[in-house]
């Protein structure tokens, strides 16, 4: 189905919106993937709030024109899902699980910082614990000083307490 000429200016525009804010682009090879597959990790991806869709490449190459992810048009070709998100992690997780869930899918591209990433990159990038992981990680280490202050208190007042 051909999109006219308006609907195509409102999907670049859009894209084009959600790029203005992204700090990662990851890009994968679909075909194959069955309509269940694609609904299931579109509804991983609102939840993490990460724009994930299927787009035209020529509209996509115009949306990424002239914005920090331009290198990564000389590598759109073929059936291919974007992920856009704001978080740095977040896109290549989405795509990331996607890709170990599903054979058929191959992760293409990434660009994250200004580079251009590989498949390796882009799994490397997976693998580092979200914005959310990190910050429970450094509160679970900030609540363990006071606890263990508490603890040899404790210990203290309970070896007083046997001497006497």
């Amino acid at each position: 189905m051909s999109l006219n000429l308006e609907s195509k200016k409102a999907e670049v525009a859009q894209v084009v919106e959600t790029l203005k804010s992204a700090q990662t682009v990851v890009i994968a090879e679909y075909q194959g993937v069955t309509v269940k597959g694609l609904t299931t990790i579109r509804a991983k991806a609102r939840a993490t709030k990460v724009y994930l869709h299927v787009l035209k490449n020529t509209l996509a190459r115009i949306a990424v024109n002239g914005t920090q992810f331009a290198l990564l048009a000389e590598k759109m070709s073929g059936p291919l899902v974007y992920s856009i998100s704001q978080d740095p992690v977040a896109a290549a997780k989405i795509i990331s699980d996607f890709a170990k869930e599903n054979e058929v899918v191959k992760i293409i591209a990434g660009m994250y910082n200004d580079k251009l990433l590989d498949v390796a990159g882009v799994k490397h990038l997976a693998s580092i614990p979200s914005r959310e992981e990190l910050l429970s990680m450094v509160l679970g280490v900030m609540q363990q000083v006071p606890a263990s202050f508490v603890r040899c208190v404790a210990a203290i007042k309970d070896q007083k307490e046997q001497a006497a």
